[in-house]
């Protein structure tokens, strides 16, 4: 580009706003709003950075590395400079070509085949856990559905021997380190604070159970196909990527099912639409609602200038929402199938690699759910959990009425 097209192009709108104020995290309607209509970039003079929230520039910039490099970290703290408050991932924040190489390291090891082999396990899992709750009638169902489901079988499979109530923590803490350094930060920083040492130790080789997805990390690092050093990181990005966004689509689902009851009667017709209803799902409540960037080099963008070297954040969940991309995108429509159309899951060359995990999951236990139930009710109000760049439930009471 021309120094004169640079030149002409203006700064981004300044949008006084702060995204991860508790008011925001727990309903965000009204802060993506703005973003996306204040403008194509925004600047968030509170956290000095740069913002996205409409779908076609928010795709862009989680697409195009050179412009836009991950190798500042996917957070907002830049991972290469004094006082970061997050450790790299070694495949979430290196660019092509050295993150193809690892990517297709750690593809060969997903494969399709390994994935479709997990299925009989987390089936038989999910009909034991539907049996139970159905059996109870009303439930709330993050903890006694959702999550007694999602940290059985994912950890099995990782082949990771963690106590399954230290996921919930170690999750929030990791979640909120991609946002800003706040009190929501520190307060997940002292809560697991007591339990930091096991959990470092639970991602060493001798920790690994034999026979699982993390052991295979570590045959490969000894096969040289990943960094020498690095498998323990790998396998804790993996589990980082496979809980708790799991674990918010699927309480998500249930939740959107039991307040749209034509909808549900749509899926209880059709149980096929279990994965457009996941889909959609996430599409309207994105687990993870913002990724970051950094720019490589002054450049213009959506016709606006960007400094070079700024954080830009991708709200995902708003982008999910936005009209110029989405008719009627605030309805739940289980006949919309937006299955990699959704950012929900990222896209580029960092489109999330467990993806293909968590619609099986989901598929088996709201699966495992439908055929047992006649109707899911609300029994009560849901609420959110408050973390920096996660969308999830801290309760949904739900009523199942058996069929």
């Amino acid at each position: 580009m021309s120094t004169a097209s640079m030149t002409t192009a203006k700064a981004p709108p300044v949008l006084d706003v702060d995204p991860f104020s508790d008011e925001n995290i727990a309903d965000p309607t009204a802060f993506h709003t703005a973003l996306r209509e204040t403008g194509p970039v925004v600047f968030i003079e509170k956290y000095d950075m740069y913002a996205v929230g409409r779908y076609d520039e928010v795709k862009t910039v989680m697409s195009d590395y050179q412009r836009f490099t991950s190798t500042g970290g996917i957070g907002m703290s830049d991972i290469r400079k004094p006082g970061a408050w997050r450790t790299p991932s070694p495949i979430t924040e290196i660019d092509p070509p050295r993150h193809t190489g690892v990517r297709g390291a750690m593809t060969k090891i997903l494969s399709p085949i390994v994935i479709r082999k997990w299925r009989e396990h987390f089936s038989e899992e999910a009909e034991v856990v539907a049996d139970r709750v159905v059996a109870k009638g009303e439930i709330e169902a993050v903890t006694e559905l959702v999550e007694a489901y999602v940290l059985k079988v994912f950890p099995d499979v990782l082949g990771v021997d963690m106590p399954r109530k230290d996921f919930i923590a170690i999750g929030e803490m990791n979640f909120n380190q991609i946002g800003p350094n706040n009190e929501n930060l520190q307060k997940s920083l002292k809560r697991v604070e007591p339990i930091l040492d096991a959990y470092q130790k639970s991602f060493q080789r001798e920790s690994m159970i034999p026979g699982g997805f993390g052991e295979k990390i570590f045959l490969a690092e000894d096969a040289g196909e990943f960094e020498k050093g690095t498998a323990g990181v790998q396998v804790r990005s993996f589990l980082r990527a496979g809980v708790d966004t799991t674990i918010a689509g699927i309480g998500h689902t249930l939740n959107l099912l039991a307040q749209n009851p034509g909808e549900w009667a749509k899926v209880k017709a059709a149980p096929a639409k279990i994965r457009t209803a996941f889909e959609e799902a996430l599409r309207l409540h994105s687990p993870s609602q913002v990724m970051f960037r950094t720019t490589s080099a002054p450049l213009e963008f959506a016709g606006l200038s960007l400094a070079g070297d700024v954080k830009i954040g991708n709200f995902m969940g708003a982008a999910n929402r936005d009209p110029r991309k989405f008719e009627d995108p605030d309805r739940f429509d289980v006949d919309r199938d937006v299955t990699g159309v959704h950012l929900a899951f990222g896209t580029g060359p960092h489109v999330c690699i467990g993806q293909m995990i968590a619609r099986l999951e989901a598929e088996c236990i709201l699966g495992a759910i439908v055929r047992r139930v006649k109707a899911i009710e609300p029994a009560g109000d849901p609420e959110y959990r408050i973390v920096n760049t996660l969308r999830t439930l801290e309760r949904l009471p739900l009523r199942l009425v058996p069929a």
